[in-house]
């Protein structure tokens, strides 16, 4: 298998996300319910050839997922917690809550990880993901 390059930038324009099916899940949020719709990010990951479609077993667990926000915001994951063959970790990318586009203060992406026990990986303003190799 061929070595993926890092940094990978992932493209986050609506045509990137386009193909990839759509997924609606519910959180909790600082108190809030949220019924959001949004891509798996291991699906994006995968259709912009950061992270293999297949298991690439140790050639991808020193890679890391950088999800910046405007503002200053970051957060990471494990290449290895996304594969569905490791960590299994449903998070996604979504673009509209409570039936209606993010608004500023959130979007227009936001990061949203369901089976956390705390809100703190869900970044609001999300602007940019990069997979990074680990030095």
């Amino acid at each position: 298998m061929p070595e993926t390059p890092s940094p990978v930038v992932v493209p986050l324009d609506p045509a990137a996300r386009a193909t990839l099916t759509r997924h609606r899940i519910e959180v909790v949020t600082d108190g809030e319910p949220l019924r959001c719709e949004g891509v798996a990010l291991a699906a994006l990951l995968q259709s912009s050839g950061a992270m293999a479609d297949v298991h690439a077993g140790g050639a991808a667990l020193d890679r890391y997922v950088l999800v910046g926000a405007r503002g200053g915001g970051r957060t990471l994951f494990s290449l290895g917690e996304l594969d569905a063959r490791l960590g299994n970790r449903d998070v996604y990318l979504v673009d509209r809550c409570n039936d209606a586009p993010l608004d500023a203060d959130s979007g227009p992406l936001r990061v949203l990880v369901p089976g956390d026990a705390s809100p703190a990986r869900s970044v609001r303003r999300v602007e940019r993901i990069t997979v990074i190799a680990a030095p």
